[in-house]
């Protein structure tokens, strides 16, 4: 059973994750109308803002640590690019230290860098 929520957490949530999104590198400077879709297809769906948050650190991660001599990629133009990693972690999630590993990675790689409010997520 879904819990009941209100369109202020849906917002929230949506909010959260074009945020996050936009401050990932290789990202688009502003989010979509498409984007806002994805975001809300999410909360809609039941996947919590942690599964997300952890499915587009290890995206963005799989891109950017991949071989010096592998093929360059073009820029992410979507949100719905994140949407199998979101999928897989669905069907296996990852556990809390293997989150913080992802986070400690990613960090460098950040537009806009934590203040020390989110050093404990």
């Amino acid at each position: 059973m879904t819990p009941i929520s209100t369109p202020a957490e849906s917002l929230a949530y949506q909010m959260a994750v074009i945020a996050l999104y936009l401050d990932l590198p290789e990202t688009p400077l502003r989010a979509s109308a498409s984007d806002q879709l994805q975001a809300r297809y999410w909360f809609q769906h039941g996947a919590s803002f942690a599964i997300v948050q952890t499915a587009l650190w290890l995206g963005s991660l799989r891109r950017l640590l991949r071989p010096a001599d592998a093929p360059p990629l073009s820029a992410i133009r979507s949100l719905a690019y994140f949407h199998p990693v979101v999928q897989e972690l669905l069907q296996a999630p990852v556990p809390d230290s293997y989150r913080a590993h992802l986070q400690r990675k990613i960090q460098p790689y950040l537009r806009a860098q934590p203040g020390p409010q989110d050093s404990g997520r």
